[in-house]
């Protein structure tokens, strides 16, 4: 039975060339404690070859779920660490495997997390690598850098075994649902609603977008905003959208006694806070 550190996070498996590899990927999470399998766009699966390697963790791959995209594998998921040895000059460094494991073990504590892998012959592309939060990549000998998917899977499994066994020191505020993560969904959502602000605005030139998108991307993925945080983001933008009009203030004879410290600006985001669960469309 998988470790309760362990339950929330899946492994994800970008468009598998070889069900050989899907069955050794299995073995190698259910010896570690891992059962979650999402497969997106197998070649070929189910099959026998996978059942074959799986050694004994038939019930890994029983369970495995299928969807046609990255999108449907990530919903629900608080966050996402891409696996690509895919140079970058776009974004920050990766993560190392241990770091992306802790990472990933700490987030879970919140929420559904996915550590996901390309195709054997072309890893992920750049649009999905975008649509995780991070990235990792294996520090392999740069004269031979070629690892199967399997290994790379056991190689994670195991980081993210030894991660729960010890597991790191974090704080999260996990009684109020506020400070809950966003989700996977929620994410796309703000970057949809920020980029159709960039164009209204005309910020964003459609006829030159350059990589202002993924700049951005990038930026907010390193922020990691809370549901509340990303509420008030939406909430500004709606606003960018909709100016709203507000009267003066009526003076309460007072201002003598105020505080010279507060931030005038505190209450902007007022109507953003009282309904974190709100999604401004």
């Amino acid at each position: 039975m998988a470790a309760p550190s362990l339950s929330a996070i899946r492994i994800v498996l970008v468009q598998p060339q070889h069900p050989g590899n899907i069955g050794a990927a299995a073995r190698a999470m259910l010896t570690m404690g891992l059962e979650r399998l999402v497969l997106v766009r197998p070649r070929q699966f189910p099959d026998h070859e996978a059942t074959r390697r799986a050694v004994g963790a038939e019930r890994v791959l029983e369970a495995a779920q299928v969807v046609d995209d990255l999108e449907q594998a990530l919903l629900g998921c608080t966050w996402a660490v891409a696996s690509s040895a895919r140079p970058r000059h776009l974004g920050d460094e990766p993560l190392s495997p241990a770091l992306a494991a802790e990472q990933l073990l700490a987030a879970s504590e919140a929420g559904d997390v996915a550590l996901v892998f390309g195709a054997e012959r072309t890893g992920l592309s750049n649009d999905e690598i975008e649509r995780c939060q991070a990235q990792t990549l294996v520090p392999t000998n740069p004269e031979y850098g070629s690892l199967n998917l399997a290994a790379a899977v056991q190689l994670y499994a195991w980081e993210l075994r030894k991660a729960a066994v010890s597991p790191p020191q974090f704080s999260l505020k996990k009684d109020h649902p506020w400070y809950a993560p966003a989700t996977h969904e929620q994410i796309e959502r703000f970057y949809q609603h920020l980029e159709r602000v960039a164009l209204q605005t005309g910020f964003l030139d459609p006829a030159n977008p350059r990589l202002l998108m993924r700049r951005l991307r990038q930026l907010f993925n390193r922020a990691r905003p809370d549901r509340n945080e990303l509420n008030l983001l939406r909430g500004l933008l709606s606003t960018v959208e909709a100016p709203k009009r507000r009267g003066p203030r009526p003076s309460t004879g007072t201002d003598a006694g105020a505080d010279p410290g507060a931030d005038p600006g505190a209450d902007a985001g007022a109507d953003a806070e009282t309904d974190p669960e709100t999604d401004a469309s």
